[in-house]
């Protein structure tokens, strides 16, 4: 959490905040730059955000409805909480002189048994704790797995308390247009692994919903590149293996893999053997072909990593 904004909510950040930071990061931007994911998609996700900064506040609504709310949809291990991150950090760093800053919510957090709580929380969260941040300055908010607070009331059943999760939906809808209203220089970023299970008055209610790809042959390249590089700052030896003839054969195995899955996948390769385990600039290509190999049969299998 940044010093810089600490104090605007005092010693303890309110229920539902899990972290705060000014911006521009240099860290994000380290982050935003590790996506590897088509350059188009990139420019249109940052290009909307700035247009939230740099229009709404200068047309009325009923000219461009824009509600400042960007959903990223996608696999789990596409890096959409990270694009988020970094794109907060690109964005406020497109605009000189503003002190810009980032909360990130934790939606289960929110979440509670008891009738009238969730709802109560959603409602203090966004009318006072995102509102009084929007007051002091330009916001940038994320909202991981939004679909735990803007949940499909169309498909709810009659179990888990239903009618308080319903009225959790409606009051997100309710803060996000009194949001808009108010503060110009507000953004939500969303993500949602299972966008089907997002309601879709919520949806209707962004200005952009993105779907963030599984990296594609020449995607995959670069990630297994970065990450063999950066094993070569401590294994000299690894990072050699990019220039290698089997280096394209052990890229292309690794199409149909989320980023997450290939870094996860390397380290895997790592522990194929004993001696690599002990010591990883014994590592081959051979070991990471047939991790790669395992990887994707595990996926087909439905074993998931986190």
């Amino acid at each position: 959490m940044s010093a810089a904004i600490h104090p605007m909510f005092g010693t303890d950040l309110p229920k539902g905040i899990s972290r705060a930071r000014a911006l521009p990061d240099a860290a994000l931007g380290a982050v935003w730059d590790s996506i590897f994911i088509d350059e188009g998609l990139k420019k249109q996700l940052l290009s909307q955000a700035m247009l939230n900064f740099s229009v709404r506040g200068k047309v009325d609504r009923t000219i461009i409805p824009l509600h400042g709310v960007i959903l990223l949809t996608g696999e789990p291990g596409t890096g959409k909480t990270s694009l988020a991150r970094g794109l907060a950090h690109r964005t406020a760093a497109s605009f000189s002189g503003g002190r810009f800053k980032l909360l990130e919510v934790e939606p289960h957090s929110l979440t509670s048994s008891a009738m009238g709580k969730t709802q109560r929380a959603v409602s203090d969260l966004f009318s006072q704790s995102i509102a009084e941040a929007a007051s002091s300055g330009p916001t940038i908010v994320l909202l991981d797995e939004v679909e735990t607070l803007a949940a499909d009331r169309s498909k709810m059943s009659l179990e888990a308390n239903p009618i308080d999760i319903h009225r959790a939906t409606d009051a997100v809808l309710v803060q996000l247009d009194a949001l808009a209203e108010r503060f110009p220089q507000l953004l939500f970023v969303a993500t949602s692994n299972f966008p089907d299970a997002v309601d879709s008055a919520f949806t209707s209610r962004c200005d952009l919903v993105l779907r963030v790809p599984l990296p594609d042959r020449a995607a995959c390249a670069h990630i297994l590149r970065d990450c063999l590089i950066g094993l070569g700052k401590t294994y000299a030896s690894i990072s050699a293996l990019i220039s290698q003839p089997g280096f394209d054969r052990c890229a292309g195995e690794c199409v149909g893999l989320d980023g997450r899955a290939i870094r996860k996948m390397v380290a895997n390769a790592l522990a194929s053997r004993p001696e690599v385990a002990m010591d990883p600039s014994k590592v081959t290509l051979d070991d990471i072909y047939r991790a790669a190999q395992q990887a994707k049969l595990n996926r087909s299998l439905g074993v998931k990593t986190k």
